[in-house]
């Protein structure tokens, strides 16, 4: 097998030196020691913590649960454990610098797109991107330019953006700052990124890549190629999705010279809370070391039950699976991760919603998400033998039970109906998100808003493509789409009203 040049890279790491989790270490020692506490958080390392939940979670969860004191660092200004432990996760991802994240991807999304904009700079993005781009975009006050995703019919998802799709965009908005795009999507589709990222420099552009479920990708040589690896210039990944860190607990990696990592540390101070917790910040340094150290044979044990999974559900009448074999099925299909489960199950005659519930409920595996047609798992270095054997047993049961309820011709409408939806052109932006998200609103009638200008995200599924985004004026094509889509069972995402009955719009004078 050829190694790529990140796991070469990985493979002659100070495996020393990846061994320590100076922050993890530190928090450690401070839980052996007998303080008198006269500092935040209120409960004194658990001392006041209520006897049942203390029962539940134990008592040294509660003793780490620290704030900033000399013995374990500042998040903000770090000179001791924490900028070690940061150092550490830059080595082992191939970065230049960087940060931990305790307020989620989320914060880490917010932060690609205020690290290269000011107000009025224009970013071009993904029309599916995740709603946390909008909120770097109202919270800079930048203004979008979208790329349209490519959409595969025949799964009835949307991929990443292509190299034309990027090129086409750029001579149509010569003046954007920067490129922001998702890799991978939540189906483990990845887009071509080395060629994204030539583009996007060849333009004087740095490339922003939400990458938030990827943070493995660069620990085992037969995922796809990390966003740092293919030249991206600045990174978020959810270290809590994929491997071990706990939840909202999220790394930003920047590489190379085209952002201010100045710039990047004081976008990172308004939006990181003061009181960053101790234990999130804990588990990104173990996750780490667990990663650099195991992370070849975890993820080996992982892809393969993965592929075992997949082999197995696509023996199950009437469900589909998948994986490798679509790799250039269509423009936006560059690269897969075997990890992620897709299982289609409309030939079963079933919405993924109702396939979703059914599975919980009958035999309590918990998906990970739903869409009109699909059902999405995540396999991690968490999972079992056992939880696929669960998986598997769970969608013969509902293969079988759907084979003797033949598909209502009601369902078979529906279905057909969305089949033959075509999206609406994109409407015509009036004002900015920033400025829509400020401006006064009111709530009226669906139907009536033609002409008005939208205040919230209106994504349906399928596609997941948001169809209306805060600023853009409600078209009448629009309104009639999101209502055949509604009226055919298909689920909206996004609105406060998502029975499409009212909705929010700028209040003009």
């Amino acid at each position: 097998m050829v190694l790529s040049k990140a796991f070469r890279r990985l493979r002659s790491l100070d495996r020393k030196s990846q061994e320590r989790a100076p922050l993890f270490e530190a928090i450690r020692h401070y839980c052996s020691l007998d303080k008198a506490p006269f500092h935040t958080p209120g409960h004194k390392q658990g001392r006041g913590i209520p006897a049942d939940l203390l029962a539940l979670l134990g008592e040294n969860v509660f003793r780490a649960d620290l704030t900033e004191l000399p013995e374990v660092d500042n998040l903000h200004d770090p000179d001791g454990v924490i900028l070690e432990a940061q150092t550490l996760a830059a080595e082992a991802y191939g970065a230049d610098r960087s940060w931990f994240l305790v307020n989620g991807s989320t914060c880490g999304v917010e932060t690609l797109v205020m690290s290269v904009c000011d107000p009025g700079d224009k970013i071009l993005l993904p029309r599916n991107c995740h709603k946390s781009a909008i909120a770097g975009v109202i919270l800079s006050g930048a203004v979008p330019a979208y790329i349209e995703p490519d959409f595969d019919l025949e799964l009835g998802i949307a991929h990443g953006i292509t190299p034309s799709g990027l090129e086409q965009a750029l001579q149509e908005h010569p003046d954007a700052k920067g490129v922001l795009v998702v890799s991978p999507t939540y189906y483990g589709v990845c887009c071509d990124l080395q060629s994204l990222a030539t583009i996007a420099h060849a333009h004087g552009l740095p490339l922003l890549v939400d990458e938030a479920h990827g943070p493995h990708f660069a620990f085992h040589p037969e995922l796809p190629l990390s966003a740092l690896e293919a030249g991206a210039d600045l990174v978020v990944q959810s270290t809590h999705k994929v491997i071990s860190g706990m939840t909202q607990a999220s790394l930003l990696h920047l590489k190379g010279s085209r952002i201010n990592p100045n710039r990047v540390r004081n976008i990172l101070q308004l939006l990181q809370s003061t009181s960053p917790n101790y234990v999130l910040m804990m588990s990104l340094d173990v996750a780490r070391r667990q990663m650099a150290l195991e992370g070849e044979t975890l993820l080996s044990q992982t892809l393969a039950l993965a592929d075992q999974a997949r082999t197995r559900l696509n023996q199950i009448p009437g469900i589909h699976c998948f994986g490798s074999e679509r790799i250039g099925s269509t423009p936006g299909f560059f690269e897969f991760d075997r990890t992620r489960l897709t299982v289609t199950v409309s030939e079963l005659g079933q919405f993924g919603f109702d396939a979703h519930d059914w599975v919980n409920d009958h035999f309590h595996v918990q998906p990970e998400m739903s869409t009109l047609h699909n059902v999405v798992f995540i396999l991690s270095i968490g999972n079992t033998p056992r939880d696929v054997d669960r998986l598997v047993e769970s969608f013969t049961a509902l293969s079988e039970h759907s084979q003797g309820s033949p598909q209502s011709q009601t369902m078979a409408d529906k279905m057909q109906r969305l089949s033959l939806l075509q999206r609406p052109p994109l409407a015509p932006r009036r004002l900015s998100p920033r400025e829509a998200f400020f401006a006064p609103i009111h709530r009226i009638p669906f139907q009536q808003a033609v002409g008005h200008i939208c205040a919230e995200i209106i994504s349906p599924y399928p596609p997941g493509i948001p169809i209306l985004v805060p600023g853009e004026e409600v078209t009448q094509e629009a309104v009639d789409y999101l209502l055949l889509v509604h009226e055919a069972g298909g689920f909206i995402n996004g609105p406060e009203d998502v029975r499409l009955q009212t909705l929010k719009v700028v209040k003009l004078d």
